[in-house]
């Protein structure tokens, strides 16, 4: 599978740059956001869903890499050792599970807000001032001083989305929860594709290259990232260009692997012909 450096190489080697230093920027923005949200401190697992990104994009990268080895970089004979075979799996199945835990941790987050608590006898937030609270509006926090209490929100009825730490009128809150879902739609999308490609890579393993269980799974993964896309977009409207940016990488990121896939199902085929 190992083919000549040609210039999609050179673009790939820039995708995946690029994601890696959104990466180290999502660190910086997990740890800016919990030292809003997790001032008061919280159990191992609060501190897991405070930094459900940065483990989620750790994972994505993992994966991003293991799939470039297995479908590009690295020979079939490579797998046919079974230690080599083993802690490739291994890793994936570690990855799996940090997956998994950004759908409990986002999934979390999102029915918090569906539970959140009115705060009783407040009708204007500078009331709120004394009490070192943040305000949050689309996913930016601010705190709560004298000089900003009447810009944030002229509302009178306002929620803690964060218990005695973050609070959202009514219009903030809504698009919390609608951000919060998006996260959850995001990260089933993703787990899907990855079974798709999971399900072509065993395939091809098998030298199967052809039939209705590989066209289903071409057909379906337009569908997927053409979902992506609109997610993209929808982060954008929002005014999250850098999501919008980074959903756009990881996109074009993994349609690299879907054509390291493609080119490797010709070999085969070739071969097979030969």
């Amino acid at each position: 599978m190992i083919a000549k450096l040609d210039f999609r190489q050179y673009l790939k080697i820039a995708i995946y740059s690029l994601l890696f230093v959104n990466f180290i920027l999502y660190i910086i923005d997990d740890i800016t956001i919990a030292s809003y949200t997790m001032r008061n401190g919280g159990s191992f697992l609060e501190w897991t869903r405070a930094f459900a990104t940065t483990i989620d994009e750790s994972a994505w990268l993992i994966l991003l890499f293991l799939f470039e080895l297995e479908t590009y970089l690295l020979s079939d004979q490579a797998f046919s050792r079974p230690m080599f075979s083993r802690i490739m799996y291994s890793v994936r199945i570690f990855c799996y599970v940090f997956l998994v835990h950004s759908v409990y941790a986002y999934s979390v987050i999102y029915v918090d807000l569906l539970e959140v608590e009115l705060i009783p006898d407040i009708s204007n937030l500078c009331e709120l001032v004394p009490m070192d609270i943040s305000f949050v509006r689309n996913l930016y926090y601010t705190e709560i001083d004298l000089k900003n209490c009447l810009l944030l929100s002229s509302d009178e009825v306002f929620y803690y989305t964060e218990p005695a730490l973050v609070v959202s009128d009514l219009s903030g809150l809504r698009l919390e929860k609608n951000l919060a879902l998006v996260d959850i739609l995001e990260v089933l999308i993703w787990l899907l594709i990855l079974a798709t490609i999971e399900i072509m890579v065993w395939l091809q393993d098998q030298s199967i290259t052809r039939g209705s269980v590989i066209s289903s799974m071409q057909i379906s993964k337009y569908l997927l990232y053409g979902s992506l896309w609109t997610i993209a977009a929808y982060w954008a409207y929002h005014g999250h260009y850098y999501f919008a940016w980074d959903e756009a990488l990881w996109i074009i990121g993994f349609i690299s692997i879907e054509m390291n896939v493609s080119d490797w199902r010709k070999e085969i085929e070739e071969s097979n012909q030969g």
